[in-house]
């Protein structure tokens, strides 16, 4: 009877604990963390360092922090590499500063991570979902190398304490010639931390609030944030707004935040996540651009993810190093170069004409010049498409008598004009797109030409004409009364570049007039009032974009020139191959 009553007890525990296993494993219940955070506390009579204190975590439902031991202050770690100065604090193990070494705006380091009204903290993790906190406890800090920190602490589940204790980890890992780095995250409970469940989710790893340069206004055409995932080989631009953050379910190979010249891109080696963007603001920063992977619940005692990230220039040969695997982390064929690239059917097109931008740039290393080369090519290569336009026109002025004949003989039958204008066209061998062909064949070009020089990496920070145009990437200035504004126009700088092409614009206009057009008030307007309203909305333009406008237009005139001079003498000679009738006037009869 003994050996039974002992038997059965056995079986009862056995059964038991296997039923908490199990639960553990394959149902672990939603956890509170207690934090052991070394914050810092005030020297109170009577308070000694070994008593603990608790509180609660601000935002998270049933989370306190335990005040009892480690770092009692902040403490940062600057990492230097070649081509970084990256500030770390201990306070929640987070990035504060990202500057870049060969990139200047002024005389400071570009800096990746903007600010609100309050220092700015990047890489923060949170227990839960993307709504809650981050972590801002002090964190115990171990230098691993001169490239590689590691940031950690203690927590404990449970309101009271009374569950078991985990540890978190943040492990940074940066490379002397890379802008991209290593963030593995570990969470490590023994036997006592089952799982890792916070809300339906283990925790929360978010970039923000904006990533940099420095900028007044995102206008979207000069200065812009754009959303992307990359997903089994294609890329996508994604749709933020302020209202709601976007959640990405794909779980995609990687995602970007891109700017004009420089992007963020994540890049997470996990398998059970979901991304999410923002951009709602906050105090100090008009536009935020937040990113943040939602790691799913972990079903075990210990999980060690790793994340790679980008922060850096949205240039070429940047990019493409992790195509051609010339990187220090090995990577191939990640197409983090679609960044870079222009989307839509004309960016084959710019990538063409950046090439031989690029070309003329190592021939005379000013891209002020090369802007004027490449300007100088096109303009050739379309010259005969130009000198067919205007042999178009001449031709629609010979013809322009007989068509303003059969518009008043047949002014009340617009059908019979149509089919007279048909029958005139088809005896005369015009065809009457032949003078819009040209332009709609260049006009793919002439937008092609305006991306490139508005988006071109190199184009930042290249000199031009020193004293006058140092940065062609921005508007150049002669005199400036910052801080004061000019009223309702906004302006700072007095600016000589628009006035150069409002210029070249008009006089262009001018010598491509011709004589039918000379009284339409229509096309005096297009002539005089579309250079001067032009000259308003580009006057902020980066000056490459105005600089090949005012070259376009300089060019533009010379070949016209050159055009009419050839029409004059073709003229000449249709005139004299097919003269005019002379009708002499009617005798008058003698009374």
């Amino acid at each position: 009877m003994e050996k039974r009553t002992l038997l059965a007890v056995v079986l009862s525990v056995l059964v038991i604990s296997g039923y908490y296993v199990v639960q553990g494993i394959f149902f672990p219940p939603a956890a509170s963390v207690v934090a052991t955070e070394a914050a810092e506390k005030p020297d109170v009579p009577g308070t000694s360092r070994e008593e603990p204190v608790s509180r609660v975590i601000p935002g998270a439902e049933d989370l306190t922090e335990s005040v009892d031991e480690g770092p009692v202050s902040e403490q940062r770690v600057t990492i230097d590499t070649e081509l970084l100065r990256v500030t770390l604090t201990n306070a929640g193990g987070d990035v504060v500063s990202y500057k870049l070494k060969e990139h200047t705006e002024g005389n400071e380091f570009v800096e990746m991570i903007l600010p609100g009204t309050e220092e700015p903290h990047a890489f923060t993790v949170a227990f839960g979902d993307a709504t809650a906190q981050p972590i801002q406890s002090y964190f115990t800090v171990s230098r691993l190398s001169d490239y590689a920190v590691a940031f950690y602490r203690d927590f404990t589940l449970g309101t009271g304490g009374e569950g078991g204790r985990f540890r978190l980890t943040k492990i940074y890992t940066f490379k002397p010639r890379e802008y991209m780095f290593e963030l593995t995250i570990q969470l490590e409970g023994g036997h006592s931390t089952p799982g890792f469940n916070f809300s339906g989710a283990a925790y929360t790893l978010t970039f923000g609030p904006q990533i940099g340069p420095y900028f007044e206004k995102l206008d979207q055409r000069y200065e812009y944030r754009h959303y992307y995932t990359y997903t089994n080989g294609k890329q996508k631009q994604e749709k933020v707004n302020d209202q709601a953050p976007l959640k990405i379910m794909t779980r995609p190979s990687w995602a970007a935040i891109a700017g004009k010249y420089f992007t963020f891109i994540a890049l997470p080696y996990i398998n059970q996540y979901e991304m999410e963007f923002s951009t709602r603001p906050e105090p100090g920063i008009s536009s935020a651009s937040r990113f943040s992977v939602i790691r799913f619940p972990v079903n075990s005692s210990r999980t060690e993810d790793t994340y790679r990230f980008y922060l850096g220039p949205k240039n070429q040969n940047s990019l493409a190093a992790y195509n051609n695997g010339n990187n220090d982390f090995n990577l191939r064929d990640m197409d983090l170069i679609k960044v870079a690239n222009t989307s839509g059917f004309l960016g084959p097109l710019e990538t063409v004409l950046k090439w031989i931008l690029t070309f003329f740039y190592r021939i005379i290393p000013n891209y002020g010049v090369a802007i004027l080369f490449l300007t100088l090519l096109v303009k050739v290569i379309l010259f005969p498409l130009t000198k067919k336009g205007s042999e178009a026109t001449l031709r629609m002025q010979v013809l322009s008598p007989k068509i303003k004949e059969i518009q008043t003989k047949y002014k009340d039958n617009p059908a019979k004009i149509n089919a007279e204008m048909a029958e005139l066209y088809k005896k005369e061998g015009y065809n009457p797109l032949a003078g819009c062909l040209p332009m709609l064949l260049q006009f793919p070009i002439f937008i092609a030409m305006y991306n490139l020089f508005n988006t071109h990496f190199d184009l930042r920070g290249a000199l031009f004409i020193p004293g006058w145009i140092p940065d062609l990437s921005l508007p150049e200035s002669i005199f400036s009364f910052a801080p004061f504004r000019l009223p309702l126009l906004g302006w700072s700088d007095i600016r000589l570049l628009p006035f150069i092409y409002v210029g070249s614009q008009l006089l262009y206009g001018k010598i491509t007039q011709t004589p039918d057009q000379q009284g339409n008030a229509q096309m005096k307007m297009m002539l005089y009032i579309m250079p001067i309203v032009f000259f308003f909305i580009l006057y902020d333009v980066p000056s490459g974009l105005l600089l090949y406008w005012i070259i376009s237009n300089l060019l533009s005139l010379v070949q016209q020139v050159a055009i009419n001079k050839y029409l004059a003498k073709k003229r000449a000679s249709m005139a004299i191959a097919n003269p005019e009738p002379v009708i002499a006037p009617k005798k008058k009869k003698k009374r």
